[in-house]
């Protein structure tokens, strides 16, 4: 256990709990993930983000925002985190262990939901880094498998250790709750952009879409008829893959006027 502690067990308001840490991964010195424990009553749609923090010692608090990995069911909340130099709240959370605190707040939010999406025949769930995160919980949904028939997930990374999931992401194909019947459906692209991975793709996603090399590797083609996408990872990834699908005809998805396209900035 490590000797660093977050918060008390016992600091917590009508907006935040405090959870332990239950179980850690790291998956590269930059790279982890890690369980809290679940308060009673918190409820999320997968693709939702929850806001975690500690308190400073000045009487504050610092909180970011982290998408659950997690399914809607499982008694813990797992989370995906880039370790930032000198962050204020990833450095420290870095050298926390099993049984160390972390603050919650109680109300999970946001609107990367696959539910913002119409159906059709193909979901591109693509994603730079940990904005792998929501991926993993919204394929946890049966509902999804049975409204797409092709269901294709690219995650793209620098460096090979930063592929992390693959083990968790093959066994998708055989979930007890969708497996049988849908797990044919999913295609898994790796990409890895500075060094050469067999198997892997290795350029940008936004350009790729712009070759063509994507829709090529997966075996398919893009239509705003057929084609849903869902853009999670850093601002640059998200902006200019947008604006390559705004040139192949696909638009964002509102309240007010369905599209093919949700996005969400996320690292």
């Amino acid at each position: 256990m490590s000797s660093i502690s977050t918060a008390p067990a016992a600091v917590q308001d009508d907006k935040f709990s405090s959870e332990r840490i239950d179980w850690l991964q790291h998956w590269s010195d930059k790279l982890l993930s890690f369980r809290l424990s679940r308060p009673d009553g918190f409820r999320f749609v997968p693709g939702q983000f929850a806001r975690l923090g500690h308190a400073l010692p000045d009487g504050g608090y610092v909180w970011r925002a982290y998408s659950m990995v997690s399914a809607p069911w499982d008694e813990h909340l797992e989370f995906y985190s880039i370790v930032v130099p000198d962050g204020q709240f990833t450095s420290r959370l870095a050298h926390l262990g099993e049984g160390d605190r972390v603050l919650l707040e109680r109300k999970a939010t946001g609107f990367f939901t696959a539910d913002r999406l119409p159906d059709g025949e193909q979901l591109w769930l693509l994603a730079t880094g940990t904005g792998l995160a929501p991926y993993l919980s919204i394929l946890q949904q049966e509902d999804v498998w049975q409204r797409f028939e092709h269901i294709v997930l690219v995650h793209c990374v620098r460096e090979a250790v930063e592929l992390a999931y693959r083990d968790e992401i093959a066994a998708l194909r055989d979930h007890p709750l969708h497996g049988d019947a849908y797990g044919h459906k999913l295609q898994y692209l790796p990409v890895v952009t500075r060094e050469a991975v067999p198997g892997a793709l290795s350029a940008r996603i936004p350009a790729m879409l712009a070759d063509g090399s994507l829709t090529a590797a997966a075996g398919l083609s893009i239509s705003p008829e057929a084609s849903r996408f869902m853009i999670c990872g850093n601002p640059r990834m998200v902006k200019d893959t947008y604006a390559q699908l705004q040139q192949l005809g696909c638009r964002l998805a509102r309240l007010a006027a369905p599209g093919q396209v949700v996005l969400e900035n996320g690292w």
